[in-house]
């Protein structure tokens, strides 16, 4: 199978890249610049110059598949930068490769695109969006996943993958930055840790989209995650461990941080800030509400089941 993957030079485009090769896979990969596609040829794709929102039918040609891994997920930024790289550029993405007749589109969607702050425990793909959006993230993947979702044809088939929490080698974000806030004493906990999470390692997330490209219903949304759940607390301490550094006991109340969040996060906007606050209140959020998953569904109509456990992921990334 050809596949066109999107994201292909970042953490989880890279993984699926070497995935589908290593599965006997063609992967073609856009790249915006020279370092990207230097660095999605180094992962075994042929990359293929564009950019999200103006990929061609002649980028898409001979493809059988697309797996939509890139997105607008930086801490802090305008609604016009979320909307055009999360909506506009997967709308244009999902016309372009219908008409290019692809027959399969897999998209990197998350369980952030249900989160409005509240605690969502244990929750299934019969959880709906809420119906007001709080955060730029969330509300911007939750409408991208929709118009995924509504896309498919009897000839096109889309499908949603729902990972909570990726992490594994060669994360850009959540180890290095929590390494970073550590060495600099800026780490605080927010109720202790206690908030429970499921998590998904890399490997099981391209896991489950290679189950994606052969199996699972058109029009549908899939949670995937590793078979443990953990509290932010063991899971955090023991990912900043791998890198050999060991988080303070200082904690902070979630219902005393989220409230000022807020108030910083409007206030920086006023100005128009270009630097997030100190805290945003979509990280307040998200540090100190319990989010879990079922993957029931996945399990049994893509034949999901997780390929590493928690201790395996932690003890191939120590040193590293």
């Amino acid at each position: 199978m050809r596949v066109f993957v999107t994201g292909g030079s970042g953490f989880v485009g890279g993984h699926m890249i070497e995935a589908l090769v290593a599965a006997g896979h063609d992967a073609v990969a856009m790249a915006r610049s020279d370092r990207s596609a230097e660095k999605v040829e180094r992962y075994g794709a042929t990359p293929v110059r564009a950019a999200l929102g103006s990929v061609s039918q002649n980028d898409l040609a001979g493809c059988d598949a697309v797996v939509h891994a890139a997105a607008f997920v930086e801490e802090w930024g305008t609604r016009a930068q979320f909307w055009e790289a999360n909506v506009e550029g997967t709308t244009q993405l999902l016309e372009v490769a219908e008409r290019a007749g692809v027959t399969r589109f897999i998209h990197i969607g998350t369980e952030a695109a249900l989160f409005d702050g509240r605690a969502l425990v244990q929750i299934d793909e019969t959880e709906g969006y809420p119906q007001k959006q709080r955060f730029l993230y969330s509300e911007t993947k939750a409408e991208a996943e929709r118009r995924v979702l509504a896309a498919s044809t009897e000839r096109f088939t889309t499908l949603s993958i729902r990972p909570r929490f990726v992490w594994g080698p060669r994360d850009t974000s959540v180890r290095p930055a929590i390494v970073r806030m550590a060495n600099a004493g800026g780490w605080t906990w927010l109720d202790g840790g206690r908030a429970r999470t499921s998590t998904t390692h890399v490997e099981n997330l391209v896991h489950a989209v290679l189950l994606g490209l052969e199996n699972g219903r058109g029009g549908e949304a899939y949670f995937v995650a590793d078979a443990e759940e953990s509290s932010l607390e063991s899971f955090l301490s023991e990912l900043a461990h791998t890198a050999g550094v060991e988080l303070p006991r200082r904690s902070l109340p979630g219902a005393v941080v989220r409230p000022i969040a807020t108030v910083l996060d409007a206030a920086y906007r006023m100005v128009g800030s270009s630097t997030p606050p100190p805290i945003t209140r979509f990280a307040a959020a998200m540090m100190s509400r319990t989010i879990t998953v079922r993957t029931d569904k996945a399990e049994r109509e893509l034949g999901y089941a997780p390929v590493i456990t928690l201790a395996e992921g932690f003890e191939a990334l120590r040193g590293s």
